[in-house]
């Protein structure tokens, strides 16, 4: 059996859910691992699934209501240990500079591409299995 990786998904509108797992697939890249995503549309729920562990990476939408990713990856990389890499989506490159403010480790911009993200999220995926090898 081939191992996986969990991937969080945070936006509260579904179709920027869908545009993720879409532009991901099933393996981002033919070297990272098959992905399995987890699907959250409120910051509580990202919340508790950190809580129960088991995450790779998560991707979180800059533009999500009532609590933009940028905030919560924020909040997350201070009140989670072993914080899992992030992902972010931003609204415009020029919003750059906030994902770093965030701690965000990637950020790209929506709509998503799906060769820029798929490789984004292979190269967190690769740094994660590197950090827990």
């Amino acid at each position: 059996m081939q191992p996986t990786a969990t991937v969080l998904v945070y936006s509260d509108d579904s179709n920027t859910r869908e545009q993720v797992r879409l532009a991901a697939g099933r393996r981002p890249a033919p070297d990272a691992p098959l992905v399995e995503f987890v699907e959250c549309a409120t910051p509580a729920a990202v919340v508790s699934e950190l809580d129960k562990g088991g995450i790779d990476v998560c991707v979180l939408d800059g533009e999500a209501v009532p609590m933009g990713g940028m905030g919560l990856c924020r909040q997350i990389k201070d009140e989670v240990f072993g914080c899992p890499p992030v992902l972010l989506l931003i609204g415009r490159p020029q919003d750059a500079w906030l994902a770093t403010w965030s701690r965000a480790e990637a950020a790209v911009t929506l709509p998503v591409d799906p060769v820029e993200f798929a490789s984004a999220l292979a190269s967190l995926l690769r740094q994660r299995k590197l950090q827990s090898a």
